[in-house]
């Protein structure tokens, strides 16, 4: 369903839903039918709403208790930060190569991590709510990684990722000159025993479906699009290295050292439904540098 209006009143969200629950004899009965169905509203917040009065109706308004306070649950450590899209649902910002997503419990990790910088980003704007990331990016893996701002967000764009329903295109370069018969790599991929950091091809795996679309071949290297049917861990560079096209700069992988200092690995494009309207959201995030320099140096190596 899709819903076209809708204000946030503090930590209240309004709603209009019409004369189904406004006409009905029993109108708290009918919102919260309404909500369950035609909302899709997740039921563990529902419940949860529920017990806590959460759900309230004002005349021909239903009132939603989304927004109320959360602990900013991640240090807040400030780094320069790129908002490509938000709302009182989403946030949607550019990872940097070299940073890692979120801590990785270890003491003798001091950097700043994405989730550092939200959390700052909060922090500075009078957000307070919990740091949750909706999907991963490697370390040293560029794009936008899409952030829920309250738990009704989160639980539908997790349900989202479940049902495969959050689109991903990436931009790479690889080596060699990638064969246009070379559309999609359908391979299972698990962990690599020999190599805690690595993973693998292996019949044993979990399904793992890569699409490939060939944008620009060069003498060395190719330009590829990336599309992703599902999302395991190194999918992309462990497909690629399998098909005998890894990453440029993909030591782990079996690329070639580059000047570019990592893989040539960047997330395009980052496609969602909004949480709460339905509406396709298509956020873009350009090329960082350093992959410009790698595309403009394969390309003029003829």
């Amino acid at each position: 369903m899709m819903i076209k209006s809708w204000k946030r009143r503090g930590e209240w969200l309004e709603l209009m839903p019409g004369k189904v629950v406004t006409g009905s004899s029993d109108r708290q009965l009918a919102a919260e039918q309404w909500l369950l169905s035609e909302l899709q509203f997740p039921e563990k917040l529902f419940r949860q709403l529920k017990a806590n009065h959460g759900i309230q109706l004002a005349g021909d308004r239903l009132r939603l208790a989304l927004f109320a306070s959360q602990p900013i649950d991640v240090e807040p450590r400030w780094a320069d930060m790129s908002v490509l899209f938000e709302d009182d649902f989403c946030l949607v910002v550019h990872k940097p190569a070299g940073m890692k997503l979120h801590p990785d419990g270890s003491r003798a990790d001091h950097a700043i991590t994405l989730d550092h910088a939200v959390a700052s980003y909060y922090e500075m704007n009078g957000i307070d709510t919990n740091v949750r990331h909706v999907h991963r990016l490697d370390e040293d893996t560029t794009g936008p990684v899409l952030y829920a701002k309250n738990a009704f967000a989160l639980a539908k764009l997790d349900e989202a990722m479940r049902r495969k329903e959050i689109g991903r295109q990436y931009a790479a370069i690889v080596e060699g000159q990638v064969s246009p018969e070379l559309v999609q790599i359908d391979a299972p991929i698990g962990k690599d025993r020999h190599h805690k950091q690595r993973r693998r091809v292996s019949e044993g795996g979990q399904e793992a479906v890569t699409h490939v679309e060939i944008r620009e071949v060069w003498e060395r290297a190719t330009l590829v699009r990336l599309i992703l049917d599902t999302g395991r861990t190194h999918q992309i560079r462990v497909h690629l290295s399998y098909s005998g096209h890894p990453l440029v700069g993909d030591l782990l992988y079996g690329g070639r050292p580059d000047a570019i200092g990592r893989q040539a690995l960047h997330g395009e494009v980052l496609l969602f439904n909004h949480p709460l309207t339905g509406a396709l959201i298509e956020v873009r995030d350009p090329w960082p540098s350093d992959f410009w320099q790698l595309a403009q140096r394969e390309g003029n190596s003829r």
